[in-house]
């Protein structure tokens, strides 16, 4: 291979997005924008998430941005859902639920994902969670072994 050949298909290789998975194994949550923002990137390069392990709080919004068909789940997922904070720096450290987060949240959420909440009695301040197992895909597919 000459060196313009050569040049030519290091450019093209640098030029082309890679599309790597987002391996989630311990996410606790955080700020709703954050994860907006990031999984609407996620979702806009056709990324694949893979849930191998915690998927709580604001990490959860996966569900609702990422289409159902880039995601799934391994034997170690597990899936945390409550109702939304204000961040303690406001409320003097202070946990205290925001009622607008959490209507915020839920408005993301796929049908499914809403059902499995109202049958165990809706967002409230301590953690709901879901392991993996027939629950969990209802809402979202086992892995499959190419992921």
């Amino acid at each position: 291979m000459n060196r313009l050949t050569l040049c030519a298909v290091l450019s093209l290789i640098a030029a082309t997005p890679a599309h790597a998975d987002l391996h989630i194994t311990r996410d606790h949550g955080g700020y709703l924008e954050e994860y907006k923002a990031k999984y609407r990137q996620i979702r806009d390069t056709r990324q694949r998430v893979i849930i191998d392990g915690i998927c709580n709080s604001a990490c959860t919004l996966v569900f609702g941005i990422v289409p159902l068909n880039k995601i799934c789940v391994t034997p170690k997922a597990s899936i945390g859902f409550h109702q939304a904070y204000y961040d303690k720096a406001f409320t003097f450290g202070i946990k205290v639920t925001s009622m607008e987060g959490t209507s915020e949240l839920m408005s993301f959420y796929p049908e499914t994902v809403k059902s499995w909440i109202r049958r165990n009695g809706g967002l409230t301040t301590e953690m709901k969670r879901i392991t993996n197992g027939v629950e969990l895909w209802k809402i979202v597919d086992p892995c499959p072994d190419s992921w």
